[in-house]
C-alpha cells in the first residue's frame, strides 16, 4: 500500500452509524491507528456532537491523542491537542440563517415529495457556521433514517430546489437523511486545506475515507481537491481499511 502520513475520516456512515457513538472495536482501532499515523476526523457535526460520538469513546493514551485532529462543521472549527482548543470561523449571520430557514419551509411540497408521517425533533439544526436539515428530524430512529433515502434520490431533489433558492451558499448531502448548508466554499476541502497548512502535510500524503464521495455528496470536495480517497459504505468496511493500514489485513 502507498505510504500516507495522515488518515482522514468522515463520521456518520463511515466511523459510526448516523448519530451513534463509536463502537468499542472502532474506538480501539482508531487508537491503534494513531500510533502509526496522524488521524483527522472531519464532519458537518458540531463540536458537542464530536465529543459524545468520538472523544468520550476513546481511551487512547495522551501521547497517541496528540496525533488526532478534529474538524467539526467541515473544518470551520478546528480543534487540536490535549486540551482541545478551538479556532472558530465566523458563524452564519442572522440574515443568512433566516434566508436558509425560509428556503426549507414546505420543502417536501416544493420538491414534490411526500411529507414524513412523523418528525422527530428539529428539522433544521443551527450549528453556527452551518445549518443542518434532517428530513425526519434530528432525533429520528436510525432504522427509519436508513430506509427513508437509501439511494439519496430524495435529497438530490431537495438540493436542486434549494440551489435555486440559495445560489450563494454551499449545499451538500450528508449523513443519512441530512443536507448541510454553509457559506460558499465552506466544505471538507476547506477544512483539509486548513489542516494541511497547519501540519505541513501535502495532499499526496493524505488518505480520506467517506461514504458520500458521489456528486453532490458532502465528501465530494475532498475528491475534487485531489486527495486520495477510499469510498466505504458503512463502518464495517472502514474497519477493514484500518486493519489494512495497520498491516493486519490483506489489501482490499
Amino acid at each position: 500500500m502507498k505510504k500516507f502520513d495522515l488518515i482522514a475520516f468522515d463520521i456518520d456512515g463511515t466511523l459510526t452509524q448516523s448519530k451513534l457513538s463509536l463502537d468499542v472495536e472502532m474506538a480501539e482501532l482508531l487508537c491503534q491507528l494513531m500510533e502509526k499515523y496522524m488521524v483527522a476526523i472531519i464532519s458537518g457535526a458540531s463540536y458537542e456532537q464530536f465529543k459524545w460520538q468520538i472523544l468520550d469513546c476513546l481511551s487512547c493514551s495522551s501521547e497517541r491523542m496528540q496525533n488526532l485532529y478534529l474538524l467539526p462543521t467541515d473544518g470551520t472549527i478546528f480543534c487540536y491537542s490535549n486540551d482541545w482548543q478551538c479556532e472558530n470561523d465566523a458563524p452564519l449571520s442572522k440574515e443568512e440563517k433566516k434566508r436558509i430557514k425560509s428556503a426549507f419551509e414546505n420543502i417536501f411540497e416544493k420538491s414534490r415529495l411526500e411529507s414524513p408521517d412523523e418528525i422527530y425533533g428539529e428539522l433544521v439544526e443551527d450549528r453556527g457556521a452551518q445549518l443542518n436539515f434532517s428530513a425526519l428530524g434530528q432525533d429520528a430512529p436510525i432504522e427509519l433514517k436508513e430506509k427513508w433515502d437509501s439511494d439519496n434520490k430524495k435529497r438530490k431533489r431537495i438540493v436542486r430546489v434549494l440551489k435555486r433558492a440559495l445560489p450563494s451558499f454551499s449545499i451538500r448531502i450528508g449523513g443519512t437523511t441530512s443536507i448541510e448548508v454553509t457559506k460558499a466554499s465552506i466544505d471538507k476541502a476547506y477544512g483539509l486545506n486548513k489542516l494541511m497548512e497547519r501540519t505541513g502535510i501535502s495532499k499526496k500524503k493524505i488518505l480520506y475515507l467517506g461514504d458520500k464521495l458521489f456528486k453532490g455528496g458532502n465528501d465530494e470536495p475532498v475528491l475534487i481537491l485531489g486527495v486520495e480517497c477510499r469510498a466505504v459504505e458503512n463502518p464495517e468496511e472502514t474497519k477493514k481499511v484500518i486493519l489494512e493500514l495497520l498491516g493486519q489485513n490483506q489489501m482490499l
